[in-house]
């Protein structure tokens, strides 16, 4: 299982990853929140000196968990780019290399925050451009958690981390989120950031440690 944590959401088994992505088995399909292809360049494209390669390493992680867990679609939960400077030669030539290795993948981006201002990735990518809610029931493929939609909804958008404290130490780590009527998953990108939340009563929180996930005892 690698490290994998396996729940069931909805009547469904799926598998939440340390690699901070969710696994659904009977579909094979890789769920991803908020990749944010391109962010490094965008912050660069107004004088930021931050450092490149997000993007292979974003490529590279992704392949790690495909590897691990054979996924025949993978389902972006929005904000697959950040913004218009992500349509970089750079960032889109690696995209483009990485996609043509892959023709037979399926992949779907629901559009979320981000995509409305970065505009939807070249028709040479092949991949499927959806609005939020995108229904495969049970579930409902989101971005933003807060939308009302039927079915389960899985979203992203608030790119969670939780504060593990012991004594006068504490660590931040990224964590899913899920309650009763939706699961919100933790930012999959390099260079992303991440929002402490609090868990509401009857919400169960999973960290990962990067190696593994675990439930924390609320």
């Amino acid at each position: 299982m690698n490290g994998a944590l396996r729940i069931e959401l909805a009547g469904e088994e799926v598998l939440l990853l340390p690699q901070k992505a969710l696994y659904w088995p009977r579909e094979r399909m890789l769920v991803i929140a908020d990749i944010h292809f391109g962010k490094a360049a965008s912050f660069r494209a107004l004088g930021v000196p931050v450092p490149g390669g997000t993007t292979r390493e974003n490529l590279d992680a992704l392949d790690a968990v495909l590897a691990a867990h054979p996924a025949r679609q993978v389902l972006f939960l929005g904000d697959f780019l950040h913004a218009k400077a992500a349509h970089a030669a750079a960032t889109q030539q690696a995209l483009h290399a990485w996609r043509m290795e892959r023709p037979s993948l399926r992949l779907i981006v629901v559009r979320g925050n981000h995509d409305a201002h970065a505009g939807d990735p070249p028709a040479r990518l092949g991949i499927e451009m959806v609005d939020e809610p995108y229904p495969q029931a049970p579930f409902a493929f989101c971005h933003h958690p807060d939308l009302l939609a039927p079915g389960y909804l899985m979203a992203g958008h608030v790119h969670p981390v939780y504060r593990l404290r012991a004594g006068r130490d504490s660590l931040r780590l990224p964590c899913f989120l899920a309650g009763d009527t939706r699961v919100v998953l933790p930012a999959f990108g390099a260079f992303t950031g991440g929002h402490a939340i609090v868990p509401q009563p009857g919400e169960r929180l999973f960290v990962s440690s990067g190696a593994a996930v675990l439930e924390v005892p609320l």
